[in-house]
Parts: structure tokens; sequence; C-alpha cells
């Protein structure tokens, strides 16, 4: 103990103790180990990101944010993978989980399973959800606001003269599709543009369902002169259906997404987008439960909201509509469209 305080510079040890203590490291040629004295640190504050992502690059963004939270702070963070767990084997999990660890973070969709929530907030473990708008008085949550990014997009696509938007949902059980679909619906509502539910079809998050999504808005008569995915993956998936048909992206069809992941600079043209900054969240959510882990057991749970800046992404994606409707849907039918398994049709 002696040794330690010396090394680590703290007051309460005797000069001649300290000068001994000091002779032998020089003699020693002793160097502290930085790596261990972190482990040390952080043995109480073990903190489990536990994910089911299908969206890569999301997944890419959320880690790199964990882990430098976790680093800055000396926490331990425990990467759990649930993506092949049913439901009655991840309420086991987390009930075992809950007995190792100090806090635990939850990215979509498992921040909007109540079951697993539940089995955590029972055990005492403080949770922190990530890009959920169902926020309570029970777990704290790191956001943004979803249904005014959604808003600002559409408004952006307006403003370059689009009035028959198509829109292509995110996951059905996740709360923030729902508020970028009505921050899609409020857009319109402010601009005088009337919904047309044609125009708004089913997605997952994933690029498969973009795929199938864009064949049936393109399929339309007339097609939509924009169409604003509510992810990047499914984004992606617009443009490479929108080059299958032999359409230019943005001459013939303007393409937005959601996000900005590595997914919206990994197509041609780059996407403009929504940047949710996932990494900063992810980074944050540290920090919550680390002030929540060391509070006084004494003190009343206090659940955070906090709600960070979104930020609209202009790339090369969209331009103004070039041609009338009826010009462009008399040019786009007349082109093959081949199947989305690239089979012809």
């Amino acid at each position: 103990m002696t040794v330690s305080r010396v090394i680590n510079g703290h007051a309460g040890v005797r000069e001649g103790n300290r000068e001994r203590v000091l002779r032998s490291v020089l003699a020693l040629g002793y160097r502290p180990n930085p790596a261990a004295s972190a482990l040390a640190a952080a043995q109480h504050t073990c903190i489990a990101l536990i994910y089911t992502n299908p969206s890569s690059s999301y997944l890419r963004e959320l880690l790199v944010g964990a882990l430098r939270g976790s680093t800055r702070s000396a926490a331990q963070l425990v990467i759990a993978a649930w993506d092949e767990l049913g439901t009655p084997a991840r309420r086991e999990t987390a009930r075992q989980l809950a007995t190792t660890v100090a806090g635990v973070i939850l990215p979509p969709p498992l921040c909007e399973s109540k079951d697993i929530v539940e089995v955590f907030v029972n055990a005492g473990i403080p949770v922190v959800s990530i890009a959920s708008s169902r926020f309570s008085d029970r777990i704290s949550c790191v956001r943004i606001d979803d249904r005014q990014a959604s808003h600002d997009m559409v408004s952006h696509l307006i403003a370059h003269g689009h009035t028959r938007i198509g829109y292509i949902k995110g996951d059905p059980n996740q709360t923030a599709s729902a508020h970028r679909w009505q921050g899609y619906r409020d857009a319109l509502a402010n601009a005088g543009i009337g919904y047309d539910d044609a125009l708004v079809q089913p997605g997952c998050f994933t690029y498969r369902s973009g795929l199938e999504a864009a064949e049936r808005l393109l399929a339309q008569v007339p097609p939509p002169s924009a169409i604003f995915a509510s992810n990047d993956d499914m984004a992606s998936a617009v443009v490479s259906v929108a080059h299958r048909r032999g359409l230019q992206v943005p001459g013939d069809l303007s393409v937005v997404g959601f996000d900005d992941t590595s997914a919206a600079t990994m197509v041609w043209p780059e996407l403009t987008t929504i940047h949710q900054p996932v990494a900063e969240m992810a980074d944050n959510a540290i920090d919550i439960l680390l002030r929540e882990m060391r509070r006084p057991s004494s003190s009343r749970r206090a659940t955070v909201n906090h709600v960070l800046a979104h930020q609209l992404i202009t790339r090369a994606s969209v331009s103004t509509p070039p041609l009338s409707s009826a010009r462009r849907a008399s040019r786009i039918a007349t082109r093959q469209a081949p199947d989305i398994d690239g089979q012809g049709g």
C-alpha cells in the first residue's frame, strides 16, 4: 500500500519511507503498467453492450463510440451478440449477465424489448437505450429527434421541387421508425402536399428490404421523382435498383437516406442523408452509466433523456426533377426492368 501511494503521488506517506521507495524504484528500473492500472480501476465498472442489429455499418459506428468511451473512463466493456438467441434464451442470458455487470447499453432493436429491459431493471442494473423514443423513468436513453430529422429531409426534397416522394419505412418494431414516418407526413402536410399511401412501402432497415421496396415504388405509374429510405442500407439498395433500371441518380431519381453510416459513401453517387451521431451516442451512454453506477446507494435513481443534434448532410444524390411526371413515367416505362436478383424481367 505504501509503494502504491508513493508511485501514484498520494499524500499520507512519511518522507523517509517515500525516499526509500523512490530509491528502490530507481534501482529496480520499475515502470507502472497503465493497462493493469486501468483494469484495477475498472473492476467494478463492467459494462455490457448487447446487440442484434443487422446493419454492419450501424454496428461499426456503435462499437467505435462504446470503445472510445470505455477506454477514456477505464471501464471494462463486454460486447455480446444475441442474433442467434430466441426470446426465452435472451431472457435467461440477460438474467445471467445481470450477475456480472454493473451497467448495460441496449441499441435497437433490443432497447425496445420490455422483457429484456425488465430483467436488468429488476436486478438493479442501470440501462441506457440508444436511438429509442420510448423514454421512461426506469431507464435512460440517448437519441436524436427522429421526427424532426425526417421532417428536415423531406423539406429538403420539397425545396428542390419534388412533390411525389416515395418513402421506405424502417423496422415496425422500433419506435424510431414510427417517428421518422411521422416526420415524413408532417413535412408533406406543412408544404400542402397530399399524403399518398401508395408511395409508402414497408422496410426493415435491411438492404434486401430496400431492394424490394424500391422495385414496388419504381413500378408505379407515375413513379416518384425522389425516394427517402429511412436508413442508408435501404437507400443504397434504391440506388442499385435505379441503376439496374437504367435510371440516372439524381437525374431521373433523387435518393436520400438516414444515419450517415459508411454505407452512404460506398455507393455512387454518395447519398444525401441525416447524420445520426451513433458513435457519440454510444460514448455518451458510457458516461451516463458511469455516473449512475457511482452515485451513492442511498440516493434516488435519476434517468436521463439525452437528445443529441442531428445534421442534414448534402451530397450528390439529389437534384431538381428534370422532367414532367408524364414524360418521366413514359421514359421509365420504356426501359426494361430486371428483377431484383438480376435475372431479367
